[in-house]
C-alpha cells in the first residue's frame, strides 16, 4: 500500500476549493471541502482548555455523526472572541449551507491564525460563493495551499486501498508548523474517503489513526486553541459498509496518509531545516516509549544540537531521565545518524567528524533502546533554528 505525498488523488464524490477573499496580503485564504452526498463524520480536538469558536461549533454539528461541507479559514483563529465568534463561526457555517444547499449542522467550520481578532465576515461572506463556485474534483492543492500561515509548503497525502475485488481512495490535507504539540491533533488535517463506513467505526478508526500519527509529533511543545482533525467517509466506493477485514485494510491505509501528513508537518516545522525521527524501543509500555520520545523531542538542548551538528548524546541522556518513565541508564543505548553514541551506562568511542557529517543530512535518526521491554513508539520532531526566534517575534508585528 504506497501513500501518494504531495498530492491528492480525489475520492469520489469529493470536490475541493481553495479562493483568496482578503484574510491574508496575497494568495488563498478560504479552503471548501464539499460531499455530494451526506457523509459519516467523525472529529478529534485539541484538548487545550481554551478552545477556538469552531471547535465548540463543530462539536454541536457532529453530534449525529453526519456532516456534508468543511469550511476553513487561515489568517484569523476565531479563538477567545466571545460569544461574537460562536456566532461568526456559525454564520459562516449557514452561509456555506445556503450556497450547497445542505442543512447547516452539516457544515463543520475551522480557522486557523492569530489569536484574539474577530473575524472579518464582510470577507468571509463575500469569499464563500465563490469558493463553491470554484469546487472541482481536482481542487485539493488550491485548499491545502489556503489553510497555511506560516506553513512554506502544503502538505498532502493519499492512497488508494483495494480489497475482495472493491477499491477505495483516503485522501487528506493539513497545516502546521508551529505550536505543534500533540495531545490530540495539534494542527489542522481534513480527510475525505468515498469508503462506507459506520460513523461510530469512524470515530475508533480516526482516534487509532490520530494516536500513531498527529499525537507523535512535536515541533515547539506548544498546543493550540483549535487543533482539529476531521474524516468524512461518504460512501460514494460502494454504500455496502466495509466488512472487518476491509476496515483493517482501510485503518492501514488511513494510519499511512496521517502519519506522511504528521511527518509533513514536523519536517516544515517553523524555521527547521532537518526532520529528525525518534525511535524509542524496549519500553514496558507504548505510553512510556511515547513518553521518552516527546521528551527527547520537546529538549530545546537537543533540538539545537541536531541544528548545529553537534553529537551531544549528554542532551539526549538527560532528556530520557526526566522524562518521568522509569529507566536504568545502564540498560539505555542510543545512537545518532546511525552512529552508536552511548551504551552500557556510558559514553561510546565514535570519530567526531563522522557524526558531524551524518548530522548534515535533512533527516536524522534518533534510535534509542530502554532495555528489557517489548514496547516501542516512533516520534517525528525537527531541529530549532535561529530562524523558529524570528518566525514568532514578529508573528503579530
Amino acid at each position: 500500500m504506497k501513500v501518494t505525498e504531495g498530492r491528492c488523488i480525489r475520492p469520489a464524490g469529493f470536490s475541493a476549493a481553495g479562493v483568496a477573499c482578503g484574510l491574508k496580503p496575497e494568495g488563498r485564504d478560504l479552503a471548501l471541502i464539499a460531499s455530494d452526498r451526506p457523509a459519516a463524520a467523525a472529529g478529534v480536538f485539541t484538548t487545550n482548555r481554551v478552545q477556538a469558536a469552531p471547535i465548540q461549533v463543530n462539536r454541536e454539528h457532529l453530534v449525529d455523526n453526519t456532516a456534508q461541507a468543511i469550511v476553513v479559514n487561515s489568517r484569523n483563529a476565531n479563538a477567545c472572541t466571545g460569544e461574537r465568534g460562536l456566532a461568526d463561526a456559525r454564520q459562516t457555517a449557514r452561509e456555506v449551507a445556503r450556497e450547497l444547499d445542505v442543512a447547516p449542522e452539516n457544515v463543520l467550520v475551522n480557522s486557523t491564525g492569530v489569536i484574539g481578532v474577530p473575524l472579518p465576515m464582510d470577507r468571509i461572506r463575500s469569499g464563500i460563493p465563490v469558493a463553491v463556485r470554484d469546487l472541482r474534483d481536482d481542487g485539493w492543492a488550491d485548499a491545502s495551499a489556503a489553510i497555511m500561515t506560516t506553513d512554506t509548503v502544503p502538505k498532502m497525502a493519499s492512497v488508494r486501498i483495494r480489497v475482495d475485488g472493491r477499491d477505495f481512495t483516503v485522501c487528506g490535507i493539513a497545516k502546521g508548523a508551529g505550536m505543534i504539540a500533540p495531545h490530540m491533533a495539534t494542527m489542522l488535517g481534513f480527510v475525505a474517503t468515498d469508503a462506507g463506513m459506520d460513523p461510530h467505526q469512524l470515530e475508533t478508526c480516526l482516534r487509532e489513526a490520530v494516536d500513531r500519527s498527529f499525537n507523535c509529533i512535536t515541533v515547539d511543545g506548544d498546543m493550540s486553541t483549535n487543533d482539529t482533525v476531521l474524516l468524512l467517509a461518504n460512501g460514494a466506493a460502494g454504500e455496502r459498509p466495509l466488512s472487518r477485514g476491509e476496515i483493517a485494510s482501510f485503518q492501514t491505509g488511513l494510519n499511512a496518509v496521517c502519519v506522511s501528513l504528521a511527518r509533513q508537518i514536523a519536517r516544515d516545522g517553523e524555521g527547521a531545516t532537518k526532520l529528525i525521527t525518534i525511535r524509542v524501543d524496549g519500553a514496558a509500555s507504548t505510553a512510556d516509549a511515547r513518553t521518552v520520545g516527546l521528551s527527547v523531542g520537546n529538549s530545546k538542548l537537543v533540538k539545537t544540537a541536531v541544528f548545529g551538528r553537534d553529537p551531544n548524546w549528554g542532551r539526549i541522556l538527560c532528556a530520557i531521565g526526566y522524562a518521568g518513565v522509569p529507566v536504568d541508564p545502564d540498560e539505555v543505548s542510543v545512537s545518532m545518524a546511525g552512529i552508536p553514541i552511548y551504551g552500557q551506562g556510558r559514553g561510546l568511542p565514535f570519530d567526531t567528524n563522522d557524526a558531524i557529517r551524518a548530522l548534515s543530512a535533512v533527516e536524522i535518526d534518533i534510535e534509542i533502546n530502554l532495555g528489557p521491554g517489548n514496547r516501542s513508539a516512533t516520534i517525528y520532531t525537527c531541529d530549532l533554528t535561529y530562524d523558529y526566534v524570528r518566525i514568532n517575534a514578529e508573528y503579530t508585528t
